[in-house]
């Protein structure tokens, strides 16, 4: 593995696939992309997954795969927070891989910007210099308000 990450690591360019016989196949950009971020994060022993984009996912899969309970899924998707699709006329949901995927990114980055702005607040507010008292007490001032 560690010849092959360390092949994809030194050559931008696509390969060609080299059959058992001798015959050989260019490899597709994307398809060398993808391989090339597949040994990547095989190298860092990360464990990986190869979906088309367009699945659909139950709404046990997709609660999953955000790391919440099915029933807090079901509470996003009755407020309009996830696109999903109904199968027939059953009760049944389905939600795309793409639209999961971005609701978890878009709330990466907002939880990413709250965390940025209190960070940049406390330091404003000078309470990273501040000893254990001084937090108290601008954090019982900021309780009262």
């Amino acid at each position: 593995m560690m010849q092959l990450a360390n092949f994809l690591e030194h050559h931008s360019a696509p390969a060609v696939l080299l059959g058992p016989d001798g015959e050989q196949v260019p490899l597709p950009l994307p398809a060398y992309e993808a391989l090339k971020q597949v040994v990547a994060a095989m190298e860092r022993g990360a464990s990986i997954s190869l979906e088309p984009i367009d699945r659909q996912l139950t709404t046990q899969q997709a609660a999953a795969l955000l790391g919440i309970s099915r029933n807090t899924l079901v509470r996003l998707l009755d407020e309009h927070e996830l696109p999903f699709e109904r199968l027939g006329e059953s009760r049944h949901r389905r939600l795309r891989l793409h639209d999961v995927l971005a609701y978890r990114d878009r709330k990466r980055e907002e939880r990413r910007s709250r965390l940025d702005e209190m960070t940049r607040q406390a330091n404003d507010d000078g309470l990273y210099d501040a000893d254990a008292s001084t937090y108290a007490e601008a954090l019982r001032r900021a309780r009262s308000q």
